[in-house]
């Protein structure tokens, strides 16, 4: 069911050893979002830990560092950023059905917790996690401060996309303002720092764009083959999604990134007005209008095509 914040305040404030599940292949809210909680707990004397199917990079070192995995059984489950239990990877076996409170900010939202504090209109699941701080009247650590910035600017594309909203500025100001983060660490972090190997690929995909629809329709698709002999991981294809949207004519971009167990990740961006959550939903998976995902096994050339009628329907619509 849905909840407002007095209600997941009583419910942190009573609750006991807590497991905070992030989705796989995680981002910089996911992460940011599941740190900061942990902090807000710490506060509160509740012990937590985070977990995740996939391990975070290495650029996320500067909010890991310090952070010990306290070991204990947990008696809470705790969902960030997830709008499907399918995104969680091995956890999903073990904590799907269990999960007592979901915090989130994504429209397609499964409903799948207890209880579920969602915001569809914050840009980050970040900007919740404050909001419920400030409700609870927990004093934000520098730390917590740094999680919650990396957070919003991350999936605000340092605050250029649609999604961003006024009170993200506000919040990441608040931030800049009253903790005195190193922002621009933060940014050189998430945005502007690259591996020899990024550098290279990023040179290749803007080569190897396919339009499909007119052009209205551009798919990059990379391998685990490519990223082997580039030298990078898919964790470091976080933030390329965008670059399938920048052809003038595109309307929809979708970069797919094949994981290790040879399922590709779908990241669906939207130029203009084609709602792309609608269309993964479609598909099994969810999202933001401007900004979605789900994922496709099989053969690359059949995953293109399966896609591309998807987009298809949702244009002629």
């Amino acid at each position: 069911m849905l909840i407002g914040f007095s209600e997941a305040e009583q419910f942190l404030r009573s609750c006991k050893d807590a497991v905070i599940i992030t989705h796989r292949n995680p981002d910089g809210d996911c992460i940011g979002a599941g740190l900061g909680l942990h902090d807000i707990l710490s506060e509160i004397g509740v012990r937590s830990r985070v977990v995740c199917h996939d391990s975070f990079g290495a650029r996320y070192a500067f909010l890991t560092e310090g952070y010990t995995e306290e070991d204990f059984e947990p008696q809470t489950v705790i969902a960030v950023d997830i709008a499907d239990t399918q995104l969680m990877g091995s956890y999903e076996e073990i904590y799907g059905k269990r999960v007592q409170l979901c915090i989130d900010h994504h429209e397609s939202n499964k409903g799948y917790a207890e209880r579920t504090l969602l915001n569809a209109k914050a840009t980050a699941a970040c900007e919740v996690i404050y909001q419920l701080a400030k409700h609870m009247g927990v004093e934000i650590t520098t730390h917590c401060a740094m999680c919650l910035y990396t957070g919003i600017a991350t999936d605000s594309g340092c605050f250029k996309y649609s999604c961003t909203t006024p009170e993200a500025h506000e919040i990441a100001a608040e931030m800049m303002r009253s903790y005195d983060i190193d922002f621009a660490r933060i940014n050189r972090a998430m945005f502007d720092i690259k591996s020899r190997g990024r550098i290279r690929l990023e040179a290749e995909l803007s080569s190897m764009m396919e339009e499909y629809l007119d052009g209205r329709l551009v798919i990059v698709a990379v391998t685990q083959d490519m990223m082997k002999s580039m030298g990078v991981s898919i964790d470091e294809l976080e933030g390329f999604a965008p670059i399938t949207i920048q052809l003038e004519t595109a309307e929809v971009g979708i970069l797919l990134r094949e994981r290790e167990d040879g399922v590709f990740k779908c990241s669906f961006r939207s130029a203009n007005d084609v709602n792309v959550s609608k269309i993964c939903q479609t598909l099994g998976g969810g999202g933001h209008a401007k900004a979605a995902g789900c994922t496709a096994s099989g053969d690359l050339d059949s995953i293109k095509t399966y896609l591309t009628d998807a987009v298809r329907k949702a244009l002629e619509e």
